[in-house]
């Protein structure tokens, strides 16, 4: 072939077909689009509301828009100490969330109860609900929530979107 007869292809259909798999169209909109239900029980709260500032910027992960009713959000952010007085309520709000749904305990008291190891802490989190990512730390700096959300991210990338929603719906029957 000459030089002044390229290859025929049509650049105009080249640019407008997108070819994907429907479970890697529906996980990139839900990995980008979190919308989170902060549970701020104690001082790891204060991180979590720097992370939502201009400093830290956690829209940049579509993160920004905090949802206080548990309707409207698909990931809970569990910030602080749990006690047992407020571990039902904890699981109430869990369970009145729409699927799917994710859980991030944001340090060390969501994680294992961290330094209170009394008859009124729950110890970690996951003894109640589900828990997807742990961020260590007492508390954890903002930058460390932006890392938990990035692994949360790639956890939902890698999920198959559409079994789950038919395992939702036979659960429900």
């Amino acid at each position: 072939m000459s030089q002044n007869n390229p290859v025929a292809y049509d650049s105009k259909i080249e640019g407008n077909v997108i070819f994907t798999k429907l479970d890697a169209a529906i996980n990139w909109m839900r990995g980008n689009s979190l919308w989170p239900m902060p549970m701020g029980l104690a001082c790891c709260a204060i991180e979590l509301m720097a992370a939502s500032s201009s400093r830290f910027d956690i829209s940049r992960f579509g993160a920004e828009v905090m949802r206080f009713s548990p309707r409207q959000s698909d990931v809970m952010i569990v910030a602080g100490t749990v006690t047992y007085k407020m571990a039902l309520a904890v699981q109430r709000i869990w369970e009145q969330m729409p699927e799917p749904k994710w859980c991030i305990a944001m340090g060390a008291c969501a994680s294992s109860g961290g330094m209170y190891r009394s008859y009124a802490v729950l110890q970690g989190i996951d003894h109640l609900i589900p828990v997807d990512v742990y961020i260590s730390g007492c508390p954890p700096r903002p930058e460390a929530l932006l890392d938990g959300l990035m692994k949360l991210q790639k956890k939902i990338m890698t999920e198959t979107a559409i079994k789950d929603q038919k395992r939702a719906l036979l659960e429900t029957v």
